[in-house]
């Protein structure tokens, strides 16, 4: 396993010096795409799972950090530029990828902001070494993916996935569900707040996301639920409860009902930080500069 460059600008990015990390899941290799921007204490960016994950959402709010810290983004294996192979995408894979991706690139603890699902993710790496990280940041952090929060038992949610990851009919409906009209939908109803901001150009950016070849596998697992690394609220929050480093919570005044509920119980902990801010599931991208004014004083 190991880093190289790739070049020192890319559209897909926020003008930072991108690079690839070279990793293997049972001896599948696969290119991860990163980028980083400024210098200073290291700050790692992780994006929520979503069929557009990608570390553009972001950049906003790495451009604000850069005077102060080296912050680096990455695109989770399966999303964005990296490698999107027809793996069995499940929890063990990120969480092994996270794990040999801060040994890697990092030689300090770090401080992470992971928005959405990334958060257990983070928050098992932190149990597992603890020094691993200074301070965690989790914004509108979730466990639970779509259809397991809509009711989906694990057998309708493993036959859909079935369905998404076949041939010719997993590409029909994986197609159906990312069309730019339904992404817009999707937009509207749970990940931005302010639709005027869901225009043509940043639509059509996201579908082009969705579109890269393999994309529909990983995309799968996410809705369907099979790569949540928790499956109960206390499971979850066991995981903030064993924690030794700082936590801050940033939550979404307008977060859908269950996700709500979730994050205000882990900011009901004792010793966790929290702010209720605007936005919704999408808020680290939405409204990037009040998160960067929220978190400051605690980074």
């Amino acid at each position: 396993m190991s880093t190289s460059l790739l070049s020192t600008y890319d559209p897909t990015g926020f003008g930072g010096v991108v690079q690839e990390y070279q990793w293997q899941w049972e001896n599948q290799p696969l290119r991860v795409v990163y980028e980083t921007l400024g210098n200073g204490s290291p700050v790692l960016l992780l994006p929520a799972f979503s069929s557009v994950s990608t570390r553009q959402e972001m950049a906003d709010l790495a451009r604000l950090l850069a005077p102060q810290f080296q912050v680096v983004a990455l695109d989770w294996p399966g999303f964005g530029e990296s490698s999107r192979p027809n793996l069995d995408y499940r929890p063990e894979i990120y969480q092994q990828f996270l794990t040999d991706f801060v040994q890697a690139v990092f030689s300090t603890p770090i401080t992470v902001i992971a928005a959405g699902h990334a958060a257990s993710y983070v928050l098992q790496l932190a149990q597992q070494q603890p020094h691993a990280f200074s301070k965690i940041v989790l914004v509108a952090p979730t466990w639970r993916g779509p259809l397991p929060t809509m009711g989906a038992n694990p057998q309708v949610a493993g036959a859909v996935r079935g369905l998404v990851r076949s041939p010719i009919i997993g590409q029909i409906l994986y197609y159906l569900n990312t069309t730019p009209a339904f992404l817009k939908f999707m937009y509207r109803r749970h990940v931005f707040v302010d639709t005027a901001k869901l225009i043509p150009s940043f639509i059509t950016k996201k579908w082009h996301t969705t579109q890269k070849p393999g994309a529909r596998f990983a995309s799968a697992a996410f809705v369907t639920g099979n790569i949540d690394a928790v499956h109960n609220q206390a499971d979850f929050l066991n995981l903030v409860q064993s924690l030794s480093v700082p936590l801050m919570v940033v939550i979404g005044e307008s977060s859908p009902p269950k996700s709500l509920a979730q994050m205000e119980a882990v900011a009901a902990l004792p010793g966790v930080r929290s702010v209720v801010l605007p936005g919704t599931l999408g808020m680290h991208e939405e409204y990037s500069a009040e998160v960067f004014e929220a978190i400051q004083s605690f980074l």
